[in-house]
């Protein structure tokens, strides 16, 4: 039987993603078609609908990807996300322990948490499925990941990841950067936070995510320790683009 992207995780597999901020079902479907383990549907900084979500993850589900929805601000975001077919949740800005319990609270069917329960939605089939079981797999396989962006999430690390039911704690580097004063999430001070953070991780057997930029930084969070690693897809393709410009133009001015 095929592995979901929370046991791929919890059993210390590599998966591989990508943030995309911008209704594009074709591109989607091409990062699965590449072997990309999951993406991350953005609608914090991205612009959808919620019936867009909807068709990016139908294009994640065909081609076997994993789609994850990294969550608005919005207090319904959460259940609709996961309503509408995402295997799991990305929350940002998530502070302390209280926020985090929200968190759980939202995403998980009673007795685990207090999401609202419907059977006609496209999670359930649309009725196919149903009953205890249909809920208690729901909350088995529902993936949570917090965003630690903040000082005060810093601060309050431990607390947030020994919640109950957090899968991932997803290290938001460049809002990290900017709340501890700093541009540049390579900066030594920010790499030390984020290295510490690391090894009390560990402790605690709580799994880790990072940001990439390309297949260089990817490989390296990997190394880091990362179990959960999403490639900022925009980035690639400019990077992708101008390099054809530069190289094409570069040759025919030889």
């Amino acid at each position: 039987m095929t592995k979901n992207l929370k046991e791929k995780i919890l059993t210390n597999e590599k998966a591989l993603g990508g943030f995309v901020n911008a209704y594009n079902p074709s591109l989607v479907e091409m990062l699965g078609f590449n072997g990309y383990d999951f993406v991350v549907i953005d609608n914090e900084h991205g612009a959808f609908s919620q019936s867009e979500i909807t068709e990016m993850i139908r294009a994640a589900k065909r081609t076997n990807m994993s789609p994850i929805v990294r969550t608005s601000y919005d207090p319904s975001s959460i259940q609709k996300a996961l309503d509408n077919g995402a295997e799991g949740v990305q929350v940002p800005m998530i502070n302390n322990q209280e926020q985090a319990e929200e968190v759980v609270s939202k995403a998980k069917y009673p007795p685990v948490g207090m999401r609202g329960v419907a059977y006609s939605i496209p999670a359930a089939q649309y009725g196919t499925l149903s009953g205890r079981s249909y809920l208690d797999q729901a909350n088995k396989n529902s993936l949570i990941s917090v965003h630690i962006e903040t000082k005060e999430a810093v601060q309050n690390f431990e607390e947030i990841i020994v919640v109950n039911e957090i899968d991932i704690a997803f290290i938001g580097s460049t809002d990290l950067a900017v709340n501890l004063g700093y541009d540049n999430p390579g900066h030594p001070e920010v790499q030390s936070v984020i290295s510490n953070l690391f090894k009390k991780a560990k402790q605690h057997d709580i799994k880790m995510g990072l940001v990439a930029s390309d297949s260089a930084s990817a490989a390296k969070a990997f190394e880091q320790g990362a179990s959960y690693v999403a490639v900022v897809i925009n980035k690639v393709i400019m990077e992708a683009l101008n390099e054809v410009v530069s190289n094409s133009k570069n040759g025919i001015n030889e």
